[in-house]
C-alpha cells in the first residue's frame, strides 16, 4: 500500500487506484516467485520425508502418481547423455517438468528441437532459463549416491530353486 503512495500523482483525470493496485501487486509477484519457488521445494522436501511415494496435496490432479523407492528423483538418468544423474558433471533441473540433464546436453538440445521436453511422454517445453541448479538438487543426487553404495552388491540373484527331475519312460 506504501508503494502506492509514493507512485500516486494527482492530475486532472481522476484517478484509477484498482489499475494502480493491480500494477504494485503484480510487480510484487514477480519479485516474489523466486522466494515461493524456493519455498515450494523446501514444503517438497519435508513432505516427502514424512510422506515418501504420496503426492503433496494439491498435486492430485495428476493422472499419473510417480511413487518413490526412497528417492526424490524424477529420473535416475540424463535423458539426452545416457549417464546416471549420480554421474552428472553439471546437473541441472527443468522449473516446468522436474527431470534432470547434463547441462551442456540440455542446452544443445532447447537450440536443436525448440525445447520440447527429451523425456518421453512429457508434454512440457523446457525453457534455457528455466533450467537451474538448486540446493535441493545437489542434496537429493548425494542421497541417491549414498543409497546407491548401502545396495551396491544386492542386485545379483541367483536361483537355487531344486526342480525334481523328469523320468523319462523309455517304454
Amino acid at each position: 500500500m506504501q508503494s502506492i503512495g509514493n507512485v500516486y500523482e494527482p492530475g486532472p483525470q481522476p484517478t484509477d487506484f484498482k489499475k494502480l493496485f493491480d500494477a504494485e501487486i503484480g510487480k510484487s509477484k514477480v519479485a516474489s516467485s523466486l522466494q515461493n519457488q524456493s519455498l515450494r521445494q523446501f514444503r517438497e522436501a519435508i513432505w516427502n520425508v514424512h510422506h515418501a511415494g504420496q503426492p503433496m496435496p494439491g498435486e492430485e490432479e495428476d493422472d499419473i502418481v510417480m511413487t518413490s523407492s526412497g528417492c526424490n528423483l524424477l529420473n535416475k538418468t540424463c535423458p539426452l547423455s545416457g549417464k546416471p544423474v549420480t554421474e552428472l558433471v553439471e546437473p541441472v533441473r527443468s522449473a516446468e517438468c522436474k527431470h534432470i540433464f547434463e547441462k551442456a546436453a540440455i542446452m544443445q538440445h532447447i537450440k536443436n528441437a525448440r525445447g520440447r521436453c527429451p523425456v518421453a511422454g512429457c508434454p512440457k517445453v523446457v525453457h534455457a532459463n528455466k533450467v537451474v541448479c538448486d540446493a535441493f538438487l545437489v542434496i537429493e543426487i548425494d542421497e541417491l549416491r549414498s543409497m546407491g553404495k548401502e545396495t551396491a552388491g544386492s542386485g545379483n540373484v541367483e536361483d537355487f530353486t531344486d526342480l525334481p527331475e523328469i523320468a523319462e519312460d523309455s517304454g
